[in-house]
């Protein structure tokens, strides 16, 4: 489960409740699929929305759509989420929670869209990954998706785990 950019895009939580917020569905999940391996992924890279909070807007200045994001930094301090804080909150819930969870991962969208790649494959309206990023992103997914597996022996309803 991808996780993050759009509460920042939308200014929709403050810092205090990503957290509680994430913990709660995991727990929705869990009662259902206790063993089924999970994986929490936070968002790749966007420059506009790294260190400044939401919410976006449409700018039309150049003549196209493209995405700004209207927060000030300064808000960050008092609770304004960026998503540089959401990859911090999303991992700190996973570590607390894999402790007794072997069947949860964490992936780090940096991981795989980091700031280099936005280089090399700018998002047309500074918000959204286009097909060639898009591309890059499940080539650098599917060996982490591996290793899940691999942690795991799968059968098709539910997993058993495997003896390491």
């Amino acid at each position: 489960m991808k996780l993050g950019i759009n509460l920042v895009n939308a200014d929709l939580m403050r810092r205090r409740a990503p957290g509680p917020a994430v913990h709660g569905f995991l727990d929705t999940i869990r009662d259902a699929h206790p063993d089924t391996p999970l994986i929490v992924m936070s968002p790749v890279y966007c420059p506009i929305q790294e260190s400044t909070p939401g919410p976006l807007a449409p700018d039309f200045s150049d003549g196209t759509m493209k995405f700004v994001a209207t927060g000030d930094p300064a808000e960050v301090d008092a609770g304004k989420l960026t998503l540089e804080v959401v990859r911090e909150e999303l991992a700190a819930v996973v570590e607390q929670r894999s402790v007794d969870d072997p069947h949860l991962s964490y992936v780090n969208g940096l991981d795989l869209f980091g700031p280099a790649d936005v280089g090399q494959f700018p998002y047309a309206d500074n918000l959204h990954p286009g097909a060639q990023a898009h591309r890059r992103i499940g080539e650098r997914f599917i060996p982490m998706l591996l290793q899940v597996r691999n942690a795991v022996r799968w059968r098709p309803h539910g997993v058993i785990r495997t003896p390491h």
